[in-house]
């Protein structure tokens, strides 16, 4: 068995039994970072652009501006995750983005603006609602779905009426769309319905050979996507859930009342992440809980999993079988499982696993946007 961590981690070794170890990870600012003294590298065919000094910063703004004026697709960190940025206002630049990911023209896109005066700006109608909503949580991980303004494309919409906008709180990501002077449509830079990025490492992998630009603005701090409040239904309605859940987002809106989506509705979507299967893996991913090793094999030969080919995510009943693929460890904290899921499914990918198992979450409103997305990764 391997256990897994990541170059600068802090981490805490157990004797778990003769001869093995399991090592458990906490990330430090070390994994954040970027390599100090890169300019600028190409990988796949797509320069990438670090951004870790101030005119390494300004330079990587410059040029993405440059080619999202130009009509381009880049990818462009967040602080969800990373994402594939064309200029929102131009339907063939928009058309891009569906083909270089695969997208399905059912799907809308987020837009993402620079501040609340361009939310304003891109939509038809503001309600009570959206300001209490903006005031509380923005610029950060929360989407407004709002009556779409004239100018906002059928292909960002899905033919919709109504639009997603988000005011991101990565600064490389609100310098950007500030120096273009449009809102950026981006979705996740990665193929559709595959696991999300969360480093620059990540995108160059998959769609590296297809773009000409990822910035490189170190790990996502959040981890996985917005959550997205439909503000045009009363009360507003939970579409996607995120890192804000569901008790932050009534005590901003207050007597106006929230409620739970109970799936996607009949005709246009209004929000990404309502597609059943979504964040997928390559390897097939289950969902289970165990007490003891010997529990978790018979688990495991039941499924028919070779444990060899099978890579195990745990936060509290950690394996020691010796003949299992791997095994990560990931705090008993939501937001820091929320960080690191990603870049463990990617790393599972990686190294070849026919099989992930992830171990059953918590309860909890601060761990339902995790479970959301294992959900929709298990299919």
């Amino acid at each position: 068995m391997t256990a897994h961590g990541r170059a600068g981690d802090d981490a805490v070794n157990f004797d778990v039994g003769k001869d093995q170890r399991v090592d458990f990870f906490l990330p430090t600012a070390a994994w954040e970072r970027q390599i100090v003294g890169v300019t600028s590298r190409k990988s796949n065919g797509a320069e990438i652009l670090p951004t870790h000094t101030a005119a390494l910063f300004n330079a990587a703004v410059e040029r993405a501006a440059e080619l999202l004026r130009a009509g381009e697709v880049v990818a462009l960190p967040t602080e969800t995750v990373y994402g594939l940025a064309a200029n929102a206002l131009d339907p063939a630049a928009v058309a891009r983005i569906f083909e270089v990911k695969g997208r399905p023209s059912h799907n809308p896109i987020i837009i993402h603006v620079s501040d609340l005066a361009m939310a304003r700006e891109f939509v038809a109608d503001w309600p009570v609602a959206a300001e209490k909503l903006a005031q509380s949580f923005w610029p950060g991980p929360l989407t407004l779905v709002l009556p779409r303004a004239a100018g906002i494309s059928d292909s960002v919409t899905a033919g919709g009426p109504t639009v997603g906008v988000r005011w991101p709180s990565h600064p490389f990501m609100q310098a950007v769309i500030r120096r273009c002077g449009f809102p950026l449509a981006a979705p996740s830079a990665n193929p559709s319905n595959s696991i999300s990025p969360t480093n620059a490492a990540h995108v160059n992998e998959t769609l590296g050979a297809r773009i000409k630009l990822i910035v490189d603005g170190g790990q996502s701090q959040v981890g996985i996507e917005s959550t997205v409040l439909d503000v045009t239904s009363c009360p507003p309605t939970v579409l996607r859930p995120g890192m804000i859940h569901a008790e932050s987002l009534l005590a901003a809106l207050g007597e106006i009342g929230l409620r739970t989506s109970a799936g996607a509705e009949p005709g246009a979507l209004k929000s990404p992440g309502q597609l059943k299967k979504h964040y997928s893996p390559k390897a097939r991913l289950v969902i289970m809980s165990w007490n003891d090793d010997a529990e978790l094999a018979s688990r495991l030969g039941a499924l028919g999993a070779s444990p060899a080919q099978t890579q195990v995510i745990a936060y509290s009943h950690i394996p020691s079988m010796s003949d299992l693929g791997g095994v990560s460890v990931i705090p008993h904290d939501a937001e820091a499982y929320a960080r690191a899921l990603y870049a463990e499914l990617h790393r599972c990918d990686a190294e070849g696993a026919l099989w992930i198992v992830v171990e059953t979450l918590p309860e909890g409103s601060e761990w339902q946007a995790i479970a959301d997305r294992l959900r929709r990764a298990a299919g």
